[in-house]
Order: C-alpha cells, then structure tokens, then sequence
C-alpha cells in the first residue's frame, strides 16, 4: 500500500516523456510478446501465480527500479572512465609544465669568455 501511494505522489514528478512513454521498448521478438500476452491472459494454477495477479500494480514500479539501477551502473562506469581520463590529463599536463620549465632554465644564447 505505501509503495503505490509513493508511486502515485511521484507521478507528479514524471518528465512529460515518461508520462507519454510510460512503456520502455522490449527486446522480445513479435512472436514472443504474443505468447508471453498468451501466458499473461491464462489463469494460474499456482499459488504463487495467483498471489503475483495482487501485485500487477507494481509492475511499473519494478520497471521504474530497473531502469533507475542500471542508469546508476551506467552513470558510474561513466564517473570512473572520466577520473581515469583526468588522471591522464594530469599526467600529460604535468609532463608539458616539465618540459618547459627544463626549456626555460636552458640559457638560449651562449655566455661569451
């Protein structure tokens, strides 16, 4: 019950592109949407089936979990290739202030005897 009225308070907070694209794209073929429907429409005969028919509801919620886990994943392997990048930036940009200053101690013209 407290899990849907959160949902139902977040919908307030939805982008208008989750609001007109509440469905996330499958990667099921046609052939299996059509016999997952088929699987779906079927009445269970387990009890556990019969008790997941209470939690339908959820279902959107579950998607929205998923999808918000694997933008996190995606989001940290993003951060950690871009500390990786710094660190090289870093790493040149210390071995170019190196070479200059090497250059500059260098006189440019000899001193005459």
């Amino acid at each position: 019950q407290r899990i849907l009225r959160l949902a139902e308070m977040c919908r307030r907070l939805e982008t208008e592109e989750e609001k007109v694209l509440p469905f996330y794209p499958s990667s099921l073929a046609e052939g299996e949407q059509q016999k997952a429907r088929r699987v779906l429409e079927e009445i269970p005969n387990e009890p556990l089936a019969r008790a997941m028919r209470d939690y339908v509801g959820l279902e959107r919620f579950w998607q929205r979990f998923n999808k918000v886990k694997l933008e996190e994943k995606a989001l940290e392997r993003a951060q950690a290739a871009l500390a990786n990048r710094n660190q090289e930036l870093r790493r040149l940009l210390q071995q170019y202030l190196a070479g200059t200053a090497t250059n500059q101690k260098v006189p440019k013209d000899p001193q005459p005897l």
